[in-house]
């Protein structure tokens, strides 16, 4: 596996950190342990992944992060306790899957796999944040689903497909910095409104 597909996968693992990162660490592991998707000979500085007391942990958070996430304005609670969690995980878990014998590109996937991971954390955020502004719960919950069906399915595909991992990494970064300038751009625009004073009759 070459350099740029070994850069794609961390990013990608990297950025649906940035989402969910206990799923993203119970999914690896399970896939390592049972063979699911089988992983490269360069991934086995992950096989910590496949210990059965980080898959358990990993287990709790992702079941807590579920329900969570499917309840109004909790969904932005727990997202605000997990902004550390989330950059600082996903830095080294791309940390994990970069060749260690090589340290500037340790040093380089830890930098751009924290980054990616906050990336999406604060488009994640930032979005969840916008959709609880409507008073129905139902586009919550069917947002929070969309996420889940989508980490999980495109984290099998980067582990599965390196190539896959480079592309879905680039969409995901755009989409996170897509959401960061439209929800904030909105909400610049909402707080404008409110300090513009009542026209004189």
């Amino acid at each position: 596996m070459g350099l740029i597909e070994l850069l794609g996968l961390a990013g990608s693992i990297s950025l649906l950190s940035g989402w969910r990162l206990y799923a993203t660490v119970l999914v690896t592991g399970i896939a390592m342990r049972t063979g699911w998707v089988p992983l490269p000979d360069h991934l086995e500085m992950l096989t910590v992944l496949a210990n059965p007391w980080v898959i358990g942990i990993a287990a709790v958070g992702t079941v807590v992060e579920f329900l969570a996430d499917k309840v109004m304005w909790l969904d932005t609670a727990w997202d605000a306790v997990n902004s550390l969690a989330r950059p600082v995980g996903g830095a080294l878990l791309a940390l994990a899957i970069v060749d260690p014998s090589d340290p500037t590109w340790q040093v380089v996937a830890f930098l751009l796999g924290g980054g990616a991971a906050f990336a999406a954390h604060a488009g994640k955020a930032s979005a969840r944040a916008a959709v609880n502004t409507s008073p129905e719960p139902v586009s919550n919950v069917l947002v929070s689903t969309a996420e889940d069906v989508a980490t999980v399915g495109l984290l099998a595909l980067a582990i599965a497909n390196p190539i896959a991992a480079a592309i879905i990494a680039t969409m995901l970064l755009v989409l996170s910095i897509a959401l960061i300038v439209v929800v904030g751009r909105t909400v610049k625009r909402l707080l404008h409104g409110k300090r513009r004073p009542p026209d004189a009759t």
